[in-house]
């Protein structure tokens, strides 16, 4: 494979958010790891890092009472005051979208920031692989975006569905690579 493109690729880290690495302690210190490495070689390779949380205002106006999974969250009372992960280094150029739903895409302006900028390659990579993940590729791919997915720095805590979900529905729309393939490509 040859090397990506930087100035037509983002990066995007999709939920690397305080309150859900939280609900992983055991895993969360690989993945933040795992994903330092690919932003720090993201952003040497001229690639642009966005950064994607899910976050509600207090009192959660966002969230419909006809969301089932909105009100999920709601109850968990979590994503008003949390903040990226501080292990992965943003840069003060490198924005935040805020997202009230799963996909990253739905709501906000991403995909017209990613357009105005020539960017048509996406290396996307997130927690949950069944939420923000899953929801995120399938808008991408429909929106004719060449995608890649880092499976080292995505995390679902069922398993079974993430690796179907890596042979499957992401191997259809995506090129599906690993943290050792994916750093050359940013060399």
């Amino acid at each position: 494979m040859k090397a990506i493109e930087s100035v037509q690729t983002a990066l995007i880290v999709m939920h690397y958010q305080t309150d859900i690495l939280g609900f992983f302690p055991l895993v969360a210190p690989t993945l933040l790891a795992n994903t330092r490495k690919l932003c720090d070689a993201a952003r040497a390779k001229g690639v642009s890092v966005y950064f994607a949380n899910l976050r509600f205002s207090p009192g959660y106006p966002e969230v419909s009472p006809l969301n089932k999974n909105g009100q999920g969250l709601r109850h968990l009372g979590l994503f008003v005051d949390d903040w990226t992960a501080p292990e992965l280094g943003q840069q003060a150029s490198e924005p935040v979208i805020i997202a009230q739903r799963a996909s990253v895409f739905y709501g906000t302006d991403l995909q017209a920031r990613l357009f105005s900028q020539g960017i048509d390659s996406l290396i996307m990579v997130g927690i949950a692989s069944t939420g923000v993940v899953l929801s995120s590729v399938a808008y991408a791919s429909d929106a004719d975006f060449r995608l890649y997915t880092v499976k080292d720095c995505c995390y679902d805590p069922d398993q079974v569905v993430h690796e179907h979900l890596f042979s499957t529905a992401f191997d259809s729309r995506t090129t599906v690579m690993s943290l050792a393939d994916a750093l050359p490509l940013l060399a």
